[in-house]
């Protein structure tokens, strides 16, 4: 009898693709098995290639949108494999895709977001249904689209004794507001791993800096720290979503070319108080006191960045392993869980958190 559901992940930091199995009966999460997925080199660059104007063409999106479909449907059949899972036992896989460009609501703008992976190639080689599109339907309503995972946060970390923030650092930094009464509310903060990782690859060659070692070594530079935080997406009002159109190397580069020259390592250093400030900044100007902040992303593994945010926060600050689920999982679990309320037909969007007119059911279902 099918009733599991399979959850691929993708962010903004193009460092990998998650895939997980869990299942939902009787309301109660459950975990069932994790894999890693890496994405080829040139894979990531044609990934890149599409996230920058110039660089773009509408036959680099076809082909890489069918390639990523193909390593989606990999990763589904090696986790698969590893669990013994047949797919007759999955009731769906919930596939987020690869963004390559997002385009919040804005005065004069045309709001969109474009994720790829083509999720027709997912259900022919695996055989399952497959839910994808998640974003274009809460953007159809007048959302930003994003972010999607609160609606998991509330359903999974929700206490009503205690007034809880989640933090999700992956490319991109987001938060979920989990009030013991009240609403809950989510919005973008800023950039997250995006900038550290990229600055780290140029000067030290490496994909990250290890545990935050390199930025912890350098000292912050609050003149870069303060013209960083100039950017107008951290005083825009929620809701409010960006991504790596807003917050990119050249961005960065053009900020460092207005000051005079700083060490890459003291740069790093300032990189990663910008990250926990910004996020720090939107928790404690929140009219909640907030008792508890539990982080997961990639984020959660560098402890120079943790560090810091026990620096600047007023609440006790540790990992989603602590309430039971490893932060490394916790946004392929969201997509499982999104994959879920399409086939019950239940609403996978929060609308006071993407700034949509409704709630609405999320994603379009692909037969195999």
């Amino acid at each position: 009898m099918a009733n599991l559901y399979i959850g691929l992940m993708s962010g903004t930091s193009i460092d990998g693709i998650d895939a997980i199995a869990a299942s939902f009966e009787q309301s109660q999460f459950k975990l069932i098995g994790t894999l890693s997925y890496d994405i080829p080199d040139h894979l990531k660059q044609s990934i890149q290639n599409l996230c920058q104007p110039g660089l773009d063409s509408v036959q680099l999106y076809a082909e890489t949108d069918q390639q990523l479909g193909e390593l989606f449907a990999e990763a589904s059949l090696a986790l698969m494999d590893k669990l013994g899972i047949d797919a007759d036992q999955v009731l769906a896989i919930g596939s987020h895709g690869q963004t390559v460009r997002h385009a919040a609501p804005g005065e004069g703008r045309i709001a969109f977001s474009q994720q790829i992976g083509d999720p027709n190639i997912i259900a022919a080689r695996t055989d399952c249904p497959v839910v994808a599109d998640f974003r274009r339907k809460d953007m159809a309503l007048g959302g930003h689209g994003a972010p999607l995972v609160p609606a998991f946060h509330r359903e999974l970390f929700s206490d009503t004794t205690k007034n809880r923030v989640i933090v999700n650092i992956g490319g991109i930094a987001n938060i979920t507001v989990l009030p013991a009464t009240g609403p809950c509310i989510g919005f973008d903060t800023g950039p997250g791993n995006l900038l550290l990782d990229s600055w780290c690859k140029k000067h030290q060659g490496k994909e990250y800096d290890d545990n935050g070692q390199w930025a912890a070594g350098g000292t912050c530079d609050k003149s870069l720290l303060e013209q960083l935080k100039s950017h107008s997406f951290f005083a825009l009002a929620a809701p409010k979503s960006t991504g790596r159109e807003a917050f990119h190397q050249q961005w960065l580069e053009e900020q460092l070319s207005l000051l005079n020259a700083i060490e890459p390592q003291d740069v790093q250093a300032t990189l990663i108080q910008l990250t926990a400030e910004t996020i720090a900044d939107e928790i404690n100007n929140l009219d909640t006191k907030i008792d508890e902040v539990f982080v997961c992303g990639g984020g959660a593994f560098n402890g120079a960045l943790m560090a810091k945010l026990h620096g600047v926060l007023d609440a006790s600050v540790d990992s989603t392993a602590t309430l039971g689920l490893d932060p490394n999982w916790v946004e392929a679990c969201a997509f499982a869980w999104l994959a879920k309320q399409r086939i019950e037909g239940s609403a996978g969007n929060i609308a006071g958190v993407t700034g949509a007119e409704r709630e609405t059911v999320l994603g379009g279902l692909y037969l195999p």
